[in-house]
């Protein structure tokens, strides 16, 4: 088996610099961490739930929410995280614009990957975060069920109890409330 993965070729360097919003000197970093946390240049989905644990240690349980977020992570779906992998979701969660940030968050809600996000999916994710940081209701007393139906009384214009990536990125952007309810850029990714 060996350390396949343990150098990052100047090629490889380039086209994530260019495919990203890193500087090759980042890059290099980041790569040099991934390698440490990952000799053998992928992250399975254990060792992902394990380190993403480490950042709730007073709180709930984020394995659930982990898990979603390992099959994001995991574009070409194998099961392991490889350093590319990491990087584009990195580069997006943390930098991205909005329309890449909703994209990948549409992705994240869109369990079953068919390209709409349905009222039980969205229940699946917001249960996760709650549960993630140990709550059940927000700070306005809502409980998970309560601000799915929030959100797709505002978003799902059709009213067809799923909201499409249109629906999902216009209500979105209408609604600084929803994108708060969302939860996808404040802090959990």
């Amino acid at each position: 088996m060996g350390k396949r993965n343990s150098k990052l070729k100047a090629d490889s360097i380039q086209e994530l610099a260019d495919k990203t919003h890193f500087t090759e000197k980042e890059l290099r970093q980041w790569h040099k961490c991934f390698i440490k946390d990952c000799p053998e240049g992928a992250l399975s989905r254990e060792a992902f739930l394990r380190i993403y644990a480490e950042f709730f240690p007073n709180g709930g349980d984020p394995t659930k929410f982990g898990n979603f977020l390992f099959k994001v992570f995991d574009q070409n779906k194998d099961g392991m995280i490889q350093f590319h992998e990491f990087i584009h979701a990195l580069s997006i969660t943390s930098r991205g614009n909005l329309d890449e940030k909703l994209n990948w968050a549409f992705r994240l809600y869109d369990i079953d990957d068919d390209g709409y996000i349905t009222r039980a999916e969205m229940l699946h994710i917001i249960a996760a975060i709650y549960g993630m940081v140990g709550k059940t209701e927000d700070s306005e007393g809502r409980s998970p069920e309560l601000r799915v139906e929030r959100i797709f009384q505002m978003m799902d214009k059709n009213h067809d109890d799923k909201l499409s990536m249109d629906e999902f990125r216009e209500g979105t952007k209408s609604d600084p409330a929803i994108l708060q309810a969302l939860s996808f850029y404040d802090g959990i990714v």
